[in-house]
């Protein structure tokens, strides 16, 4: 490893470990170990990073944990996915799959676990197949276009069972945002 690399991990670890960056920040993701490891947890005791999802249709992304902070984004799809990256209060700092990052009110969180597929291949000539089975040679079910919004059902760390528009199959969990690498999730 060079040694700018070197550097470069570990400002990042120093990043993480003062709460300045969360383990999923670009610059430190590459190298970050499983969510199941030294885990932190939140003033609300949940863990952070963690993935949640917009109850609402309409959601203001302010600048800061606060309503006399200025609205940034206005989310209008309920069921988006949002890493929950920071506590305040009852206010929530939140990247959404474009790297976008402001502070919303918990009150307009879920729990419920959505992802989106393959995001970063949004506007490419890509083929993201639902399975029928958590196996790369299943039928599929449904092709899906990158950045469809579904609700997961169960990750086993390699695979997520899936729901997209009333079709339920299997997707490779390296082909979502919402769900960690090797994260296991029940519903």
């Amino acid at each position: 490893m060079s040694s700018f690399a070197t550097l470069s991990l570990t400002i990042s670890a120093a990043l993480v470990g003062l709460g300045l960056i969360a383990p999923s920040h670009p610059s430190f993701v590459a190298h970050a170990a499983p969510p199941a490891q030294d885990i932190s947890r939140g003033p609300s005791g949940l863990p952070l990073p963690r993935f949640v999802s917009l109850k609402s249709g309409r959601v203001n992304s302010r600048i800061g944990p606060g309503i006399n902070y200025s609205v940034e984004w206005l989310y209008l799809k309920p069921g988006l996915p949002m890493e929950v990256i920071q506590e305040y209060d009852n206010w929530r700092r939140v990247r959404d799959a474009d790297g976008s990052e402001g502070w919303v009110n918990q009150s307009l969180l879920s729990g419920r676990r959505t992802a989106i597929a393959a995001p970063w291949q949004k506007g490419k000539d890509a083929r993201i197949d639902l399975l029928a089975e958590p196996d790369e040679s299943a039928r599929v079910l449904a092709m899906l276009e990158p950045g469809v919004i579904g609700t997961i059902r169960a990750c086993d760390g390699k695979w997520c069972e899936m729901t997209f528009d009333g079709h339920t199959g299997w997707i490779s969990q390296s082909q979502v945002w919402g769900a960690y690498p090797g994260e296991l999730v029940k519903d």
